[in-house]
């Protein structure tokens, strides 16, 4: 034999052993179909759960973007967090002295939401669109599949307007025309209408900061070329992109960004007030378009974890307590020379073959738990949308399979040739030894812990959206439709634009079952944070301490007839009429709460309050003159879905402003047969005007808490195969201690012990498990809430009642799986128990 052939012997040899070894657990296994297959299910269930998982993290938080030079991308933010929770857009003051003075950035590209009205492709329609400066798609490294980009070419005041559809637009509601590039849209908005050509279409992307049907060049908007737009720092309405400098680092642009920005508050201290705390930070653009799905995803991938933990330890209950039926057989095998290592393999093999199969159809599985958990997370990233499974998946259920072989087959204890334990060679009968009965409750205990976890973590979630569903609105959120019907100023003057809307809401309430219709400017919860953080107002009387800021209010345009269409009193006053926009007194009413805060123990009717923010010079039509109040309304938040105090003042629709327009519809009829007769209404009065997005406030709202629903069903689901797995496995573990020990239970009984105290105590045994699993989730639980805290905000402790709740379904449900078991032994028969020794 040469010396490759002696060098290859040992390796051949130990190939065919391990084939005889799975040849030996094919045949061991076959006789165990039963345990098969509850081992192969659930581990199908532990590994494939990972494996979606694990596959929606990747392409969620992992995957690269599509954008040119990714990593040095950047995404600068701007936040006020005294005036406001959330991100503050720039102004064009601001955004020239950035790029007048940070150098570690080498380009900056600008991009605006505008709410367009657009004609030319098909029927009229509301769109959101980006408007952009001409650097943007360089700095933002993206590429056309049709066409060609905005460029610098399209910058300036005289240059044409131009348009680039989105992929999602074009492919999506266009069919992928190609025959779009060329033509010319109509676009408007409140500030008036400019035309536009089709230059191209964008590639597959990520729209950040907001999904977008176009991207239109500055000239398309005549708002961004007024003199308020250019000239107005405290006018900020700008999203703002950089791309780092060759060899600068993220560090130094963020400590360049804050020196500069910090120059700058304290130059205009007027612009910056000191309560409103100024800030600006800069994240690599990928990290900004993942982090509100991180928290989501990575809490996801945990509770994912404890599942396959759960999975495992069931499992692993399972081969334990069959090993211990098999110890004769393998004491035998042990008596007549195999050796330790040789036993070890004859499980590892039988667990590759259990946790392989497990494997594969938990991998199968997995490709449709991907589809519905990336419409799950579409909810929370754009980027789920175009999720895609790769051989990644097969990567990991292989992993967790080898993971979990290994540890099946290293839980039991194995005999020697010098010792045997467990059973005796000359019968049949099961006993459990000390420390295969506390490895068992271990792995119970276990189970426990981690479904305590996912079930106080899905309590929680219950709680919060019951809190929000049925939080009282003050609103008649059945009856009402809601329809957006945008205002169109093209060759219309304002009051022409009034009339339209007038006309409009007299013939609606001509129709059937119509009981009030009525003008409004955003539908609640659904257009939440479209006017920002609200503009500061004063009123009769109001002093504020020095360095104070005058208060902050919303604005609303409504017309004669919008509270009673949905369905809110006035409390004080009067509502608007007719003659409100005919005189020359400008008057509003407002919000319950702003009459309380602004004149304490007085009437409010017939005081004053005037604008006083500097961004209202910038609001065509609104006077800063006094405004006499001639109702108080009782509060309507449309900006939260648990609604709190709001301090709102309410414009008639003569006065203005008229941004986006909507259509307010109280019916006793069903709300939804009416959008066909308003749509044909507003259509007849002209074929240009775009009616969209009809619907009752009720489901707004609904649309609104689907991301904290879908939470609820996804986590309560995990919960809920967590709590299943879990209780089976308690039962188990009873089941099989009541077997192991059927002598002690009759000679329990032969000696005078009742049925009935020997069900108390296996419920008893069952109920100190859960206890234990209880306390052990509960320290962990703990811990990882702590950690999880320290990286992520938004991650909280689940208050005392989701525990509450959880520890006492866990322990029901624990003494419920113990009944059957401890049943058994309650029916012990005394003489079959003596005569199994």
């Amino acid at each position: 034999m040469n010396e490759s052939q002696t060098k290859d012997s040992p390796s051949r040899e130990a190939v065919l052993t391990f084939v005889n070894d799975l040849k030996f657990a094919i045949r061991s296994l076959a006789r165990s179909k039963g345990l098969v297959i509850t081992v192969v299910l659930t581990l199908a269930l532990g590994i494939g759960a990972n494996a979606a998982i694990f596959t929606l993290v990747r392409g969620v938080l992992l995957r690269p973007l599509v954008n040119r030079d990714e990593d040095r991308l950047v995404f600068i933010q701007q936040s006020a967090p005294g005036i406001s929770p959330g991100a503050v857009p720039f102004s064009v003051p601001e955004i020239q002295d950035l790029r007048a003075s940070v150098k570690t950035l080498s380009s900056f590209g600008e991009f605006s939401v505008v709410g367009f009205t657009m004609i030319g492709l098909g029927e009229p329609r509301e769109v959101r669109a980006g408007v952009v400066d001409g650097s943007y798609f360089d700095v933002v490294g993206l590429h056309p599949v049709l066409g060609r980009l905005i460029g610098p070419e399209d910058d300036g005041p005289k240059a044409a307007g131009v348009a680039v559809l989105t992929y999602h637009f074009w492919a999506g509601t266009l069919k992928s025309d190609p025959s779009v590039i060329g033509k010319v849209l109509r676009l408007g908005t409140g500030f008036g209408d400019r035309s536009a050509t089709i230059i191209g279409v964008l590639e597959p992307s990520v729209q950040y900061p907001t999904n977008t049907e176009i991207i239109a060049n500055i000239v398309t908007s005549p708002h961004h070329l007024s003199a308020t737009m250019q000239n107005g720092r405290v006018h900020r309405m700008t999203e703002l992109f950089g791309k780092l400098t060759p060899g600068a680092t993220l560090e130094s642009a963020r400590a360049e960004l804050r020196t500069v920005h910090g120059a700058m508050v304290k130059a205009h201290p007027a612009e910056y007030p000191a309560r409103a705390d100024f800030r600006i930070e800069a994240r690599l653009l990928r990290d900004q378009i993942t982090s509100r799905a991180k928290t989501v995803l990575l809490v996801l991938l945990a509770a994912s974890a404890l599942i396959f933990v759960i999975a495992c330890s069931n499992v692993a209950n399972l081969i334990l307590s069959r090993t211990v039926r098999r110890e004769g057989e393998l004491s035998i095998r042990a008596a007549l020379g195999a050796t330790t290592g040789a036993l070890r393999r004859v499980l590892l093999a039988e667990s590759l073959l259990l946790c392989g199969v497990g494997a594969t159809l938990g991998v199968l599985s997995a490709r449709p738990m991907v589809d519905i958990m990336a419409r799950y997370a579409s909810r929370f990233s754009v980027r789920a949308l175009d999720l895609t499974v790769d051989s990644s998946m097969l990567w990991v259920g292989a992993a967790l399979a080898v993971i979990a072989a290994v540890l099946l087959a290293f839980v039991p204890r194995l005999p020697s040739a010098d010792s045997s334990q467990g059973i005796s060679l000359s019968n049949g009968s099961v006993r459990i030894t000390g420390s295969t009965n506390r490895r068992l409750r271990i792995f119970a205990v276990t189970q426990i812990a981690a479904s305590f976890v996912l079930l106080a973590g899905a309590s929680a979630l219950v709680k919060t959206l019951l809190s929000l569903q049925t939080a009282q609105t003050g609103l008649d959120i059945r009856h009402v439709l809601a329809i957006n019907v945008p205002a169109m100023s093209y060759g219309k003057t304002p009051q022409q634009v009034v009339d339209f809307y007038k006309d409009a809401i007299r013939r609606i309430e001509a129709l059937p079952g119509v009981n009030k219709t009525a003008f409004g400017i955003v539908v609640p919860w659904r257009d939440a944070g479209s006017f920002g953080p609200g503009l500061q107002f004063s009123a009769d009387g109001h002093v504020h301490a020095p360095g104070e800021e005058d208060p902050r209010a919303q604005l609303r345009t409504i017309s004669p007839g919008f509270f009673a269409a949905l369905g809110v009193p006035i409390i004080a006053g009067r509502d608007f009429n007719a003659l409100d926009g005919q005189s020359k007194e400008p008057v509003v009413i407002v919000s319950e709460t702003l009459a309380q805060r602004m004149f304490p123990n007085q009437d409010a009717v017939n005081r004053h309050v005037y604008w006083t923010d500097p961004v209202m010079k910038f609001i065509p039509g609104i006077s800063v003159a006094p405004h006499r109040i001639i109702g108080v309304a009782a509060d309507i938040d449309d900006e939260h879905v648990v609604p709190g105090p709001i301090i709102t003042i309410y414009n008639p629709f003569e006065e203005g402003p008229m941004f986006g327009g909507r259509l307010f519809i109280h019916t006793s009829a069903n709300p939804y047969s009416l959008v066909t007769p308003v749509t044909r209404i507003i259509r007849d009065m002209s074929v240009e005007q775009p009616v969209a997005r009809a619907a009752t406030l009720e489901d707004v709202r609904a649309e609104v808490l689907t991301p904290d629903r879908l939470n609820t069903v996804v986590f309560g689901v995990f919960a809920a195969v967590a709590l299943a797995i879990a209780l089976v496995g308690v039962a188990g573990v009873l089941a099989f201690s009541v077997s192991a020990r059927t002598r002690e239970f009759g000679v329990r009984l032969a000696i005078g012990a009742q049925p009935r105290q020997l069900l108390a105590s296996v419920i008893a045994e069952g109920a100190v498990m859960a206890a234990g699993g209880v306390i052990a989730g509960a320290a962990c639980g703990y811990v990882l809430v702590r950690l999880a805290r320290s990286s992520f905000e938004d991650v909280k402790m689940p208050g005392s009642l989701p525990v509450v709740v959880s520890v006492v379904v866990l322990l029901a449900a624990a003494v419920v799986a113990s009944v059957l078991p401890a049943a058994r032994a309650a029916r012990v028969d005394v003489t079959e128990a003596l005569r199994s020794e």
